[in-house]
């Protein structure tokens, strides 16, 4: 089986920003992750697809039993019919022209076997088309068709009031079109652990070895420290299922919902990555292994390979060689510069535009999610827009048409979502109630929590829909959009092909803007995380709350020294302005007071 040839992939973003990518991207070797949250989305595009490229769609209505999942495995079914003829014509192409393969080339790693080998034939003389085609078949791989699930989109369902089996909650159903559908891909887990779901693996046996030891669908943990991954990776381990890859996250430094760590930075997490990865494969392997015993399953005499890759704010190739060769990850993730490529993206023109223009004082850490985790976003969408005309219209809230994040069980059984105007109106009327009691302070402040949600189901998924031009049903709700800060450093849409020269060093996309490394960057963010933190507190600080605190700033302090001493010698970056960065922030975190207890 080839290896990959390209040492970056596209993670997931929102719903509908890589819904699509692999149909555009694949065929050029490029991995990418759709979110399979919305079967509503995925039945349109699946329409939508199915027209364009002129193949048999079957509409799979609501009233169809288990449509959820049936839907989900109809539209990657079709994605990886697409992605196979594409791939076939576009290695015939690259065999038949030699301005596609002159092109093809340039877009590949420097350093890559195959940029090697396809130079060669080519310097050897006018290549024989049967030579080409013979070492594209050998050495060429499309790219990951590769799915996510956001573990705590799992709202339990209903039927006619009453609850239904587990296996039809959300994230269970998503998991269940996963599996049943005819891709040799992965599934990203994402936003932390949930035991059922992880339990409902096993009902799969793609997920197991089969007698070559080899998986038909892996599993992949997105996680943001070490200890999350060898928790996790044992959990499912006991079960006979084995993580094959990690895939790290900057806790702020990131795209969508930021799951902040304790204080601890990228590098360290990578640094300890990278020290233990034998033991964390060693100890996996060997609970893997009485976890398959235990079910009668062959077992592998060795452990199965076990990828470590890395996302989160990287924006040069620098950067991206220095993630590679300094920490040894397999992978880097590139998200959000992606947003600005239409051929890889489903992103509408206007929000595009929005994204190009964006500066750093645009992009915020807010609390628009319903699920109640910090979200990166940006100011000035429409979705902003048409949220705050109904607020002044004392029409706050959201119809909720598809009610994927109504998961507060505050009001029954069902669930309801904090950003749906009945909540909303609810909340409104507790709040009035004890108006007379609370400060105008504290009551503005908490009507302006109550507004601030926003319906994220419709917003992350509108994009598509007017890019493509497919009707929009329902409350007009724009669009929501989930950069990361590395958005700022990027002002203008590219192509594909002068991506990737900028990601593999050969030219560069960045705007004239300064741009911080990375790892400064996230560190200024937990910074002002901390700051904020303390800054918001309006009740009576606990002790449970100031240690949580001084051990938040002491992780901050080591990650200071590790950073100090991995810089001062290094060439690739410029390390006296980063030591110069770093010495400033380590000045600033002095200055941040943890307040303590009021006595008696």
């Amino acid at each position: 089986m080839p290896k990959p040839i390209h040492t970056f992939h596209i993670p997931v973003m929102g719903l509908a920003y890589t819904i699509d990518s692999p149909i555009r991207v694949a065929h050029y070797g490029i991995s990418s992750v759709i979110s399979i949250i919305d079967d509503e989305l995925m039945e349109k595009m699946n329409s939508f697809y199915s027209k364009k490229f002129n193949l048999p769609y079957q509409e799979i209505s609501k009233k169809v039993q288990d449509y959820r999942a049936k839907r989900i495995t109809s539209y990657l079914n079709l994605v990886d019919t697409i992605v196979k003829d594409k791939f076939a014509k576009f290695k015939k192409e690259l065999a038949e022209s030699k301005l596609a393969l002159e092109n093809f080339i340039a877009t590949l790693p420097n350093k890559s076997s195959i940029k090697e080998g396809l130079s060669n034939l080519m310097n050897e003389g006018p290549a024989r088309k049967d030579d080409i085609e013979i070492f594209l078949d050998e050495h060429l791989k499309a790219g990951d068709i590769d799915v996510n699930i956001m573990t705590k989109v799992d709202k339990d369902n209903f039927a006619k009031g009453q609850q239904l089996p587990i296996e039809f909650n959300d994230a269970h159903a998503s998991l269940r079109g996963f599996a049943n559908s005819n891709l040799h891909s992965s599934v990203v887990l994402s936003a932390g652990m949930n035991p059922r779901l992880y339990s409902y693996f096993e009902n799969f046996k793609d997920f197991f070895p089969d007698r070559n030891n080899r998986l038909k669908k892996k599993i992949v943990l997105k996680v943001s420290d070490y200890r999350s991954a060898i928790i996790q990776g044992k959990f499912l381990a006991k079960k006979g299922l084995w993580v094959s890859e990690y895939r790290i996250e900057s806790g702020l430094n990131c795209g969508g919902h930021a799951f902040a760590t304790d204080g601890h930075l990228l590098g360290p997490i990578l640094e300890e990555f990278k020290n233990k990865k034998e033991e964390l494969v060693q100890d996996t392997h060997n609970v893997l292994t009485k976890g398959l015993l235990d079910k009668g399953l062959a077992v592998p005499e060795q452990p199965l390979d076990l990828k470590i890759t890395v996302q989160g704010g990287v924006g040069t190739a620098d950067e991206h060689k220095f993630l590679l060769e300094k920490y040894q990850v397999d992978s880097v993730g590139w998200g959000t510069p992606f947003l600005l490529v239409p051929e890889a993206t489903s992103v509408d023109k206007k929000t595009r535009t929005l994204l190009a223009e964006s500066m750093e004082e645009d992009l915020y850490l807010s609390g628009i999610s319903p699920l109640g985790v910090p979200f990166n976003t940006i100011k000035g969408t429409s979705n902003e827009y048409h949220r705050q005309k109904r607020i002044l219209n004392n029409k706050a809230g959201s119809s909720c048409p598809k009610k994927y994040l109504a998961l507060s069980k505050e009001f029954g059984p069902e669930g309801i979502c904090t950003a749906s105007k009945k909540y909303q109106d609810a909340k409104l009327q507790e709040l009035e109630a004890k108006r007379s009691e609370i400060s105008r302070n504290k009551y503005e402040n908490a009507k302006g929590k109550i507004y601030e949600k926003a319906c994220l189901c419709v917003g992350l998924a509108n994009a598509s829909f007017l890019e493509n031009d497919i009707k929009i049903k329902g409350q007009e709700q724009g669009v929501v959009i989930c950069p990361g800060p590395n958005i700022a450093y990027f002002d203008k849409e590219v192509s594909l092909s002068k991506m990737l020269k900028h990601i593999y060093g050969n030219s560069s996309v960045l705007s004239s803007t300064y741009r911080p490394n990375m790892f400064v960057k996230e560190l200024k963010m937990y910074v002002d995380y901390l700051k904020n933190e303390i800054e918001s507190i309006s009740d009576e600080v606990t002790t449970k709350q100031i240690k949580k605190w001084e051990s938040f700033k002491s992780n901050l302090f080591n990650g200071i020294a590790y950073y100090q001493e991995l810089f001062r010698d290094l060439m690739c970056f410029e390390s006296a302005n980063i030591q110069n960065e770093l010495q400033f922030f380590k000045e600033e975190l002095m200055a941040v007071a943890i307040p303590a207890m009021k006595k008696g």
